[in-house]
């Protein structure tokens, strides 16, 4: 049995810092810790790198204060509409989902897509009527909604301008169990404001998110538009595979890749077959969280922390 590893973000973001005071950075923290446990505890039994991913982006989704599932961002309709991928590094094998109103936890619906769907990706109605042929229970779209999504969505639609700690928010996890395997997942509720039947790049494979055992596993963070034009996660897998990186300077370089042509937010979250891991931004916001196996866990919401941390 080798060594396991597991990396989860809550989303990278520039943020006038007085967005997220003290009170609300324990609860970010908080928050974070638990889906890490919740990951970490299934590979420190020898379980799936799969198992893994899944539980802790289920946590996330579960968590008011993060941008997928419950608390997603509202589009212009007001409705939270969520996406997600999941995909496993031995078989090169993913599901996916994108549209969806009523299911609690997108991740879920994309590994069932996964194991139990002849196809790869399934949308909207199609998604939820696969969602309740698998069993599982679709939700009032109430639940999904927060008072603070409702307050920002009132702002956008009435032409305010104003600073979010939320906005470009996605959730996700890559790991590395203790039989060599690898896996990835990421979900999201959106940007703010977008239009209804907006897809970012949290469900597509090679945008937002990408697996292979023989090279490393990525999930991405940032704005959508740009990071599926760039293939950022597939980019951090092809500077590895080609050029034969090191998983931080593929991250490093991948978070640049393009960037005169696709400004914008980026994020990423990555590990590769050894069990070394990266965590690259370009903002000054990126919650995340690590743990190497018995090691101490690291949990930071600002980018500031993470490379402090890194460089040690």
């Amino acid at each position: 049995m080798g060594k396991y590893v597991i990396v989860i973000h809550g989303g990278a973001v520039n943020t006038d810092p007085s967005t997220i005071p003290k009170e609300k950075e324990q609860k970010l923290k908080q928050g974070l810790e638990e889906a890490l446990q919740a990951g970490w505890e299934i590979l420190s039994r020898g379980g799936t790198a799969l198992d893994a991913v899944e539980s802790a982006v289920q946590s996330l989704e579960n968590h008011e204060l993060f941008n997928a599932g419950k608390g997603g961002m509202l589009n212009l309709n007001g409705e939270v509409e969520t996406e997600a991928s999941i995909m496993d590094g031995q078989t090169l094998r993913g599901g996916a989902v994108s549209g969806l109103k009523l299911v609690k936890n997108p991740v879920s619906l994309a590994r069932l897509v996964m194991e139990k769907c002849k196809h790869s990706f399934l949308t909207a109605e199609g998604a939820h009527e696969f969602a309740l042929s698998q069993g599982l229970t679709l939700l009032d779209p109430s639940y999904f909604k927060t008072e603070e999504q409702q307050e920002e969505w009132l702002e956008i639609i009435q032409g305010a301008q104003v600073e979010h700690a939320n906005k470009h928010d996605t959730v996700g996890a890559v790991a590395l169990d203790q039989h060599g395997n690898m896996a990835v997942a990421t979900s999201t509720g959106g940007i703010e404001g977008k239009l209804r039947g907006r897809v970012g790049d949290s469900c597509i494979y090679g945008g937002g998110s990408y697996a292979n055992n023989d090279v490393c596993a990525a999930s991405c963070t940032g704005d959508g538009e740009i990071i599926m034009l760039a293939a950022v996660a597939h980019e951090v897998y092809a500077l590895r595979k080609y050029k034969e990186l090191p998983i931080r300077e593929a991250a490093r370089e991948a978070v640049a890749m393009y960037a005169d042509k696709l400004a914008g937010d980026r994020g990423i979250i990555a590990v590769d077959p050894e069990g070394n891991i990266a965590i690259e931004s370009n903002t000054n916001v990126m919650r995340c969280a690590y743990r190497v196996g018995e090691e101490k866990p690291f949990v930071a919401v600002w980018k500031k922390e993470v490379d402090k941390h890194l460089r040690k």
